[in-house]
């Protein structure tokens, strides 16, 4: 870890806890637009982590996931650096649009230049003022919209130590994805900082259950790192798998969609994962799963156009029926009271 953090030209020492608006380019209205950051340091040096939500402006769930860990009684970092940022995408946060206003998708934007289009210079100013001082991130995103992802783990499975954090954060589904170019995963590897993408939910919605995985695992890579006292936990059976491949099944027929199969529900092949009818009651066709796995993702919308991605299923081979469980059991494991934010 950098012993001297500077953003947006306010150093952060070790041991202070800061919120900083980070300045990006105004509006053409004269209007300041900047990222809200939060730092906290601990006097001992370790690593530095950061944790973001909203690169596309519709996903709102990592919000609420990073106000809760900020928020967290007793959060104390024993070692290292946090610095949280709850809405990288600000322009889509205000428009509720998944893009910026130049109609650009900030993930495909990366490293993006400081002389380069809105989405360029916010690119820029996210990679240097906040993920050139990181040894590890966590990017939180949701389904787009109208879609829902199971809570899962995105990452380069293939890097030992990337492994063993996406392992500790505690989902059952582990994806092994590869870079996309111009993607902040991407930029972010090429700065020698390890991140996870967090999967889960759907846009322009607060999912309860994604909420509380997305918390527990934040605080569970925090405690992974050796940043903050480790808790004694209550065991579970909770165990994540890798999954090297995942498929979209697509519609075969437009119409009106019946849907049978679930998130997180195990298929066998040739299993009936909806019907499609027409407007006046005519079954159309059947949609089925052509090989056995995990529903990781599907779309919400009862309407489907021919070709549309309908079910994203997740392959595990004999390890199918053992995800399932382990996905029964984290819902148990996070069905508590609405009230209670722990």
């Amino acid at each position: 870890m950098t012993s001297q953090i500077t953003i947006a030209g306010i150093e952060i020492k070790p041991g202070e806890n800061k919120k900083i608006q980070l300045p990006v380019a105004n509006l053409y209205t004269d209007t300041d637009m900047c990222i809200p950051v939060h730092i906290m340091r601990a006097k001992k040096p370790g690593p530095t982590l950061f944790v973001s939500a909203a690169v596309h402006g519709d996903e709102l769930n990592g919000i609420e996931i990073i106000r809760r860990v900020m928020n967290k009684p007793g959060l104390k970092l024993t070692r290292g650096t946090l610095i949280a940022v709850p809405m990288v995408n600000v322009y889509g946060v205000l428009n509720q649009s998944r893009y910026l206003p130049d109609r650009r998708d900030l993930n495909r934007c990366f490293p993006g230049s400081p002389k380069g289009s809105l989405a360029a210079r916010l690119a820029h100013t996210f990679l240097t003022e906040i993920v050139a001082y990181c040894d590890y991130g966590i990017d939180l995103h949701t389904g787009a919209i109208h879609r829902s992802n199971l809570p899962q783990i995105r990452a380069n499975l293939k890097d030992p130590e990337t492994l063993e954090l996406a392992k500790a954060f505690g989902v059952p589904v582990l994806l092994n994805a590869n870079l996309r170019d111009g993607s902040l995963r991407q930029a972010a590897v090429e700065n020698d900082t390890r991140i996870l993408l967090y999967e889960a939910g759907q846009a322009l919605r607060f999912d309860e259950f994604s909420i509380r995985a997305g918390v527990k695992g934040v605080m569970n890579i925090l405690s992974s790192l050796g940043m903050v006292r480790k808790r004694r936990q209550r065991k579970t059976s909770v165990e994540p798998f890798v999954a090297n491949r995942s498929d979209w099944v697509r519609g075969n027929a437009s119409g009106l969609v019946h849907e049978y199969a679930q998130l997180g529900a195990m298929v066998e092949a040739g299993d009936v994962l909806a019907s499609i009818h027409s407007p006046m009651g005519d079954k159309l066709s059947e949609v089925t799963a052509s090989r056995s796995g995990i529903v990781i993702g599907k779309q919400n919308i009862p309407l489907v156009q021919e070709g549309d991605a309908m079910f994203h299923i997740a392959y595990f081979g004999e390890d199918a029926v053992d995800v399932a469980e382990n996905i029964e059991q984290l819902q148990e494991d996070l069905a508590i009271p609405p009230h209670d934010e722990t």
